[in-house]
């Protein structure tokens, strides 16, 4: 009765001690992988927002920048209050969407006297501290210039009409455009704008 009871024992063990069977471990494959590649296709995406929002954040930011080197110029008397037109009507500021090339000898971006280097973001190396110089072509230490490529700036002068029509002699309106294209996304623009007076 003993012996009987242990080969019933016995067979019920090693019922249980089959292991997977070749199907069960390629469904298991299959299952796996796809979370894999829809886990990889999240991080794929949230890399694209990353790097979309920060184009946007370099974009305002190159946007104030330029209105305030508008300003700048005019407050130090490097330019006239009649400079601060767009080519076509006489002043200094380029027509259009053109390339964010670094200012020339002016200091002033947006203008005909723009070098022929993009402008660009520097970004420190592995020490963390930036080196480069804001005007240098080339970068300095461990830094990494990435070039803004696929920006472009308008600087658009317009006139200030008044309530009655008139045109207001001693005021401008400056609108500073920044237009982004990247693949895969629609183009984006930014806008800044601001009023600058002949008084200082």
């Amino acid at each position: 009765m003993k012996t009987s009871f242990r080969r019933i024992l016995n067979r019920c063990n090693h019922a249980d001690d089959k292991g997977f069977t070749l199907i069960e471990v390629m469904i298991a494959i299959v299952i796996l992988g796809v979370g894999l590649l829809a886990l990889m296709a999240l991080f794929g995406r949230a890399l694209a927002a990353v790097e979309f929002s920060e184009e946007g954040q370099i974009a305002k930011q190159k946007a104030r920048e330029t209105l305030e080197a508008v300003y700048t110029a005019r407050n130090d008397t490097s330019i006239s209050f009649d400079q601060i037109q767009n080519i076509s009507n006489g002043g200094i500021f380029n027509d259009g969407f053109n390339p964010l090339y670094l200012p020339g000898a002016n200091g002033i971006p947006g203008t005909n006297s723009d070098t022929s280097i993009l402008d660009r973001v520097i970004l420190p190396g592995k020490d963390g501290i930036i080196q480069t110089a804001p005007g240098a072509a080339t970068p300095a230490g461990d830094d990494v210039l990435v070039p803004l490529s696929n920006f472009q700036r308008q600087i658009l002068i317009g006139d200030v009409i008044g309530d009655d029509g008139s045109v207001n002699l001693y005021m401008r309106k400056v609108t500073v455009t920044i237009r982004i294209t990247s693949p895969g996304h629609p183009i984006r623009d930014y806008v800044t704008q601001g009023y600058i007076s002949s008084y200082q």
